[in-house]
């Protein structure tokens, strides 16, 4: 349970050098999703999330539309990065942009103090770069072509071919914190999470680390190296800092950062590697704290191939939400998915979900309840009379459910959590076929009995409605509006949904918080 203490949580900041698709949108609202329950939870909480904006694959993607690389990033951030916050409700406490100058300050205070101390020396590299990932590749890394490319060697990943770059560079001596790494995954086992990704990450360090090149010469695009300016800092480099410049490492108020770090990422599994061994070993050498935890989840396929633009597999989150609303997609893809594990997307299954979960169970369970309280009792919550097994049964389940949820989230299994809930929306709907209430209401000696019946329906409602609110910010805010005591139902701690105060009276919940969708979408559209 919550002990009001800090929660930080950050994304990773996204490339613009195309437009978000849902697997950006899935990484946003996993983290807005954790955010909002420990908020609710009572935590100093704080979220963070942004973009990159520095280097090659940017400077080409905005050479080829003929505009500056600041300039293809402002249009991108405002036309496309922001408005998907919006599009899928996020409620990010912070956005930063490696283009701006707090974040430069930091990035260069922090980059002289790691050359002050001796971490940092100049020499010659030449390597396998994938300009897709940013990164040099070790030949591990690289698969046959096929197709156009069919005999050169492409990044595994992005499926391109890679180039051969020599360059004179500086380096960081990342072989000096192996070891350091080594004990770290050891001796905190949750650092690098799920299991697959730390086991992966722990096999790569032990096969050995060489020293990282950190500044480029062939372009200019990026944070210049403060002691060389022909030299611009690697991409990556630049980016992992953002998660403590946000908070005012390297300025003269770093409160929050005092406050608030270390925090916990929440990143692709094919971006950990970066998180779980550059960043940390980069935070060793500048003495600070290394990151609470990094999570790296899995991939959201189309037709068993991971979310790509390049393959005509990206589908824009709007081409959801439009169809199904900002609640089902939340809720679809934290619950569809084992957080951790690649999931598989179709219209099908959410189509199926959304009726299912939402428009038939939840959303018919609040409409119902509402409307027998008005037609039974004018809209008021009557006290409940003696109680029976059955009423005791969905007390109980009011606890266990929301202790177990919150016991999820501790264990970042959101996918979990929301399963637990849906255990007392499916135990709701079967108390109600169950105990007949429209039966009872016949019978003027049932009074009081009807008026347990749906009160203690009612009470497990509102424990239902406190629990999903991180998950459907808008669906769970419309019904607390008929059945709470004012305010919002995000106040309502959620570790102790059981324990909610609804109002004295409910009133009419209007339209139903999941209308059915009588025309699908349309299949397969990209």
């Amino acid at each position: 349970m919550s002990d009001g203490s800090s929660f930080s949580i950050t994304t990773p900041i996204f490339y613009v050098n195309d437009v978000p698709h849902i697997g950006h949108a899935y990484t946003e609202v996993a983290a807005d999703f954790m955010a909002r329950w420990h908020r609710q939870r009572g935590d100093d909480t704080w979220l963070l999330t942004g973009t990159d904006e520095h280097g090659q694959k940017i400077l080409r993607t905005a050479s080829a539309n003929d505009v500056s690389p600041k300039e293809w990033a402002d249009r991108l951030v405002t036309d496309a990065w922001k408005p998907l916050l919006d599009t899928v409700d996020v409620a990010n406490d912070d956005f930063i942009r490696t283009t701006d100058e707090r974040h430069e300050r930091g990035v260069t205070a922090f980059l002289q103090k790691l050359y002050d101390d001796g971490y940092i020396y100049a020499g010659e590299f030449e390597g396998f770069y994938c300009v897709g990932c940013e990164e040099y590749k070790q030949p591990s890394d690289l698969v046959p072509g096929t197709g156009a490319y069919e005999g050169q060697q492409v990044c595994a990943i992005h499926s391109i071919p890679v180039e051969v770059l020599a360059e004179r560079n500086y380096f960081f001596r990342m072989s000096d914190f192996e070891q350091r790494l080594l004990d770290l995954y050891e001796s905190n086992p949750q650092f690098i999470q799920p299991e697959s990704v730390r086991n992966e990450i722990v096999s790569f360090v032990k096969q050995g680390l060489r020293d990282l090149s950190i500044s480029r010469s062939s372009f200019d695009w990026g944070i210049q190296i403060p002691w060389d300016h022909d030299h611009v800092l690697y991409v990556w480099f630049d980016a992992l800092l953002n998660y403590v410049t946000a908070l005012g490492y390297g300025s003269d108020d770093d409160e929050a950062f005092q406050r608030l770090w270390p925090s916990v990422h929440i990143v692709g599994k094919d971006i950990a590697r970066f998180h779980a061994v550059i960043w940390p070993a980069m935070l060793m050498a500048a003495g600070l704290p290394v990151p609470e935890r990094v999570f790296g989840h899995g991939w959201l396929l189309v037709g068993g191939e991971k979310m790509s633009k390049s393959k005509l597999t990206g589908i824009a989150p709007s081409e959801i939400t439009d169809t199904f609303g900002s609640d089902a997609f939340r809720y679809y893809f934290l619950r569809a998915i084992t957080f951790g594990q690649d999931g598989n997307f179709s219209w099908e299954d959410i189509s199926a979900r959304y009726s299912a979960d939402l428009a038939n169970g939840f959303g018919n369970l609040a409409s119902r309840l509402v409307a027998m309280l008005q037609k039974y009792f004018d809209g008021a919550v009557p006290e409940r009379a003696e109680l029976t097994d059955s009423d005791r049964v969905i007390d109980a389940l009011a606890v266990s459910v929301t202790e177990r949820a919150d016991a999820a989230i501790e264990a970042f299994a959101p996918h979990e959590a929301i399963a637990a809930v849906w255990e007392l929306v499916d135990a709701l709907n079967g108390y109600i076929t169950e105990q007949e209430p429209w039966a009872l209401a016949k019978d003027e000696a049932e009074r009081a009995r009807l008026g347990t019946v749906l009160t203690t329906a009612l009470r497990g409602l509102g424990t239902v409605n406190v629990l999903v609110s991180p998950v459907m910010p808008k669906a769970t805010e419309k019904l607390w509006a008929s059945i709470g005591a004012g305010g919002s139902v995000t106040e309502q701690r959620v570790d102790r949904a059981w324990e909610w105060q609804g109002a004295e009276t409910v009133v009419p919940l209007g339209s139903g918080l999941f209308p059915r969708i009588e025309q699908q979408p349309e299949q397969g559209a990209a």
